[in-house]
């Protein structure tokens, strides 16, 4: 199980530092209801999230990814495609985070967070009207349709489904990727519920911070993730 985890770290921290989830999260908690619409939000991240995991972890057992020992082509063929893409990703990241970083450091309402970060969909410059219930199915949206994320929990599902664990131990590796790919939301969100509004000052600082170093740092993990499955992907097929 020990090689298990290791291989799961890099892909788990690829959800962690996730900059789309964080920037959008960031507008949430500068909306009108910040503290309804921020638990709103994790738990659609945390449904997005298991719900992915879940699904794969049925599917690929149907698919017959572990019979003899032996997965079927198609699998380090994912692999490749999977790495091919989150190596592009991490390029594209990289150059494009370091654009908008003064204007989303000094951004103080929803609409300036939307402004400052173009690769957030247009319509959430309505974030400060959201509802909890728009907001849950934004967390799930965030998570579900952000290929690099989603790619990161069926990377997850992968390696657990080939993996020589027993089913009870595959399925507490899998809470605990989740229980750990929902703490960059998690972690804010409860901040603001115990704190209320004194707990602007440490958010802001933390925004700024990650206005500044989260490209970086994603960049670098997608590079690795993505470079960990072409190995193995490409170490399947010779």
């Amino acid at each position: 199980m020990s090689d298990l985890i290791l291989a799961l770290v890099p892909v788990a921290l690829g959800v962690v530092l996730s900059p789309l989830a964080i920037m959008a999260l960031v507008a949430v908690l500068l909306s009108r209801n910040a503290r309804a619409n921020g638990i709103a939000y994790l738990l659609g991240w945390i449904v997005g999230l298991a719900g992915l995991m879940i699904l794969f972890l049925w599917l690929f057992p149907l698919l017959a990814v572990h019979e003899r020992n032996e997965p079927p082509l198609w699998v380090p063929l994912v692999r490749l495609l999977i790495g091919l893409f989150l190596v592009a990703a991490a390029v594209w990241v990289y150059r494009k985070g370091r654009v908008h970083i003064a204007q989303m450091a000094a951004a103080s309402t929803p609409r300036e967070v939307v402004a400052a970060s173009p690769q957030l969909p247009g319509w959430l410059h309505s974030v400060e009207s959201f509802r909890p219930g728009r907001t849950f199915l934004l967390g799930v949206g965030l998570f579900v349709l952000n290929p690099v994320d989603a790619s990161c929990a069926i990377i997850a599902a992968l390696d657990i489904t080939l993996s020589e664990v027993d089913t009870t131990a595959g399925f507490w590796v899998a809470a605990a990727f989740v229980s750990v790919g929902t703490l960059p939301i998690a972690v804010p969100v409860f901040y603001l519920l115990v704190r209320g509004d004194s707990a602007q000052p440490l958010l802001d600082r933390v925004r700024t911070w990650i206005a500044g170093n989260t490209h970086i740092l994603n960049a670098a993990l997608l590079l690795v993730i993505g470079a960990l499955q072409l190995e193995k992907g490409i170490a399947a097929l010779l």
